[in-house]
């Protein structure tokens, strides 16, 4: 095992540098929001995993484009626009206060002219972007590693990816639930949802699960769960996919409703790519089969760099 590939990351130990860091997400992710045009299931608002951190990808601004990436290496936010504009805000113990002041400012500087909601969504006892100097910490290298397991995450979801036909979301970070994720499509529309997220409004949310689905993810953990792991759910969960047989070391969540692989267990593993592929695939077959997908049409190898996929 390589153990600089899939780093520790015990949750308790950043767990201040974690809070913080989600509410910077989610500022530049808003900026996303607030520039680019809507697409299905809330596809538009996320952030990618890059070479360097996290990025919007380029965003419209007016006949330009700008670029904001979070750089887990240098510890920069790096601002580009299509004319040649650069900025950074250094990544260092800040205030979600000042880094939002800052970031708006230099958007300015560089004539780009954002407004965003400043209620944070999806998290307890939210705050004022603008007001909120309780979150200020940021430890260097708990983020550069936080960072250092969603890109092996990220590799593993594109490779799992590649061996599903239809419809499938991009592997893209979700800054409101602070989590990589996957999704796959039926094909088939989905009841209703009932809405009730805390923090995200229900006309959001039914929105994002208008279509079946099974989708999985890695989230850090949090104060109600404080532990990192990768889930896996079904929307709307047909019967019996929670007793589904799936990978080993993975169990049913009864309070989360998901399939859960532990990091540490996947950490300790002598090859975490192939347990972390397993589990995607076992917990998608969970889904798949319990609501009857047609698997025939919609599966396929997962496939192979430079080699067509045989029709």
């Amino acid at each position: 095992m390589d153990a600089a590939a899939w780093p520790s990351l015990s949750y308790p130990q950043w767990r201040d540098t974690a809070a913080t860091l989600q509410l910077w997400t989610q500022i530049v992710g808003k900026v996303r929001l607030s520039l680019t045009p809507w697409l299905n299931h809330g596809w538009h608002v996320p952030l990618y995993v890059s070479a360097r951190g996290l990025t919007t990808s380029p965003m419209p601004a007016g006949s330009e484009i700008v670029e904001i990436e979070f750089d887990f290496i240098a510890h920069q936010l790096l601002v580009r626009t299509s004319r040649g504009d650069e900025g950074i805000l250094a990544l260092e113990p800040r205030s979600v206060a000042e880094f939002y002041e800052e970031l708006l400012d230099l958007l300015r500087g560089m004539g780009v002219h954002v407004t965003i909601n400043e209620m944070p969504n999806e998290v307890p006892d939210p705050i004022r972007f603008s007001q909120d100097r309780t979150h200020a910490s940021y430890d260097a290298d708990a983020a550069y590693r936080f960072w250092r397991v969603l890109m092996q995450t990220d590799r593993v979801f594109k490779l799992f990816r590649s061996s599903f036909l239809g419809k499938a979301s991009p592997s893209h970070f979700f800054w409101g639930s602070f989590d990589l994720a996957v999704t796959r499509f039926s094909g088939r529309r989905a009841p209703l949802h009932p809405g009730g997220v805390p923090g995200l409004p229900d006309d959001v949310t039914q929105e994002a699960y208008s279509d079946e689905v099974s989708s999985a993810g890695f989230w850090p953990g949090n104060d109600a769960y404080p532990h990192a792991a990768f889930y896996s759910y079904a929307y709307p969960e047909p019967p019996g996919f929670r007793d589904a047989k799936v990978a080993e070391g993975a169990f049913f969540d009864q309070a989360l409703s998901e399939f859960i692989l532990p990091y540490d267990t996947l950490r300790k593993a002598s090859d975490p790519d192939a347990v972390l592929l397993d589990f995607l695939k076992t917990t998608y077959s969970a889904a798949a089969d319990a609501a009857k997908w047609d698997r025939k049409a919609l599966d396929c190898e997962i496939g192979a760099p430079a080699r067509v996929r045989p029709i």
